[in-house]
């Protein structure tokens, strides 16, 4: 495969093309490298993709049409996985031009450059939060999703929206994949197991909102790059069964599959705090706090369909993944942590 990975320089894009381009295929990757989190961090990760011969990196904004355009005239990929996107739920509420900019009109050249450059199947990041005000447990993605209560999670349900209509339209193969809380090395500074392990490290007090009963369905990044391999080597197929009268808002007429990728397993966040306090052999300092505006109080996902149509479901347990997560950290910024 000729795979484009846009997001290269990011937490599962960086992921995602090393195992690409360690099964042999060659991947462009492609970034913006914006300042949204650290910078440096991006350019180490793609540090360790440009040791392949079979890797290239494209600095190109997917909302700057006419660089999208000459990328994929260029490079006719087979595959595209679209994991570039303004990232962060409560960013979204402060800073919501940056989620239109990036996340639907960037999206939208991606279609396009699928449409014209005849891709066999793109495969793009949802996200948990498009499932906002459900409160049916798990999330189900033959549920529908229509009260999301954030920008960033209404961007993400606007991908899935508009990528079924290039599906049906001009029959493209795509792919929407609803992460579940991600982590692990190489994790994004601005998400809870990078923050809380600074702030312990540092003597300060954790932001711990919905007083520690927030619940989430921690997802480990080998899963999740687990998860997508296989799915982009499954091409989404058109629903024979499907049916308008009672529509499944998974599947269509078209060749257009959602699946969730996550554990399955639903996590206080206290017990996050507790594992994180158990790796570095120090406790926390805890400041609670309300829930936040956007924020849902639990995700736990229903995997049925990702287990039935590729074999796989995530299983990594938070104990493995935060000790991955901290021996990473304690070597990346070279910190001497005294467990006795």
């Amino acid at each position: 495969m000729k795979i484009l990975v846009t997001g290269a320089a990011g937490f599962i894009g960086f992921h995602l093309s090393l195992r690409f381009l360690r099964m042999g295929h060659d991947v462009v990757g492609l970034d913006n490298l914006n300042s949204y989190y650290s910078v440096p961090l991006k350019k180490k990760r793609l540090e360790m993709l440009h040791e392949f011969a079979t890797f290239q990196f494209a600095k190109v904004d997917l909302s700057d049409r006419p660089a999208m355009s000459s990328l994929f005239a260029e490079h006719k990929f087979s595959h595209v996985v679209n994991l570039a996107a303004q990232a962060g739920v409560r960013h979204s509420i402060e800073n919501p031009q940056a989620y239109i900019d990036a996340n639907m009109v960037g999206f939208g050249n991606i279609l396009e450059g699928c449409r014209q450059n005849e891709v066999s199947h793109l495969v793009f990041a949802s996200s948990s939060s498009v499932y906002g005000l459900n409160t049916e447990m798990p999330f189900s993605v033959h549920d529908n999703v229509d009260h999301p209560i954030s920008l960033y999670a209404a961007s993400k349900k606007a991908n899935e929206l508009m990528a079924h209509s290039y599906s049906y339209l001009y029959g493209l193969p795509c792919t929407g994949l609803r992460f579940f809380t991600v982590y692990g090395p190489w994790g994004r500074p601005d998400m809870a197991l990078f923050l809380f392990t600074k702030a312990i490290l540092d003597g300060k007090p954790l932001q711990v909102f919905n007083h520690g009963k927030m619940r989430r369905d921690f997802t480990y990044i080998d899963d999740i790059v687990e998860g997508v391999v296989r799915v982009t080597e499954h091409t989404a197929q058109p629903n024979p069964q499907w049916d308008a009268a009672s529509p499944d808002p998974s599947s269509s007429v078209a060749p257009y599959k959602l699946y969730n990728i996550g554990n399955n397993t639903s996590v206080e966040l206290s017990h996050f705090i507790e594992v994180i306090e158990q790796a570095l052999g120090r406790k926390a300092i805890k400041e609670y706090l309300p829930l936040q505006p956007g924020d849902v109080p639990a995700t736990v996902a229903n995997v049925d369909d990702l287990m039935r149509d590729v074999g796989f479901k995530p299983s990594t347990t938070i104990e493995y993944g935060i000790n991955q997560f901290i021996a990473w950290y304690l070597d990346y910024f070279q910190v001497k942590v005294d467990r006795a």
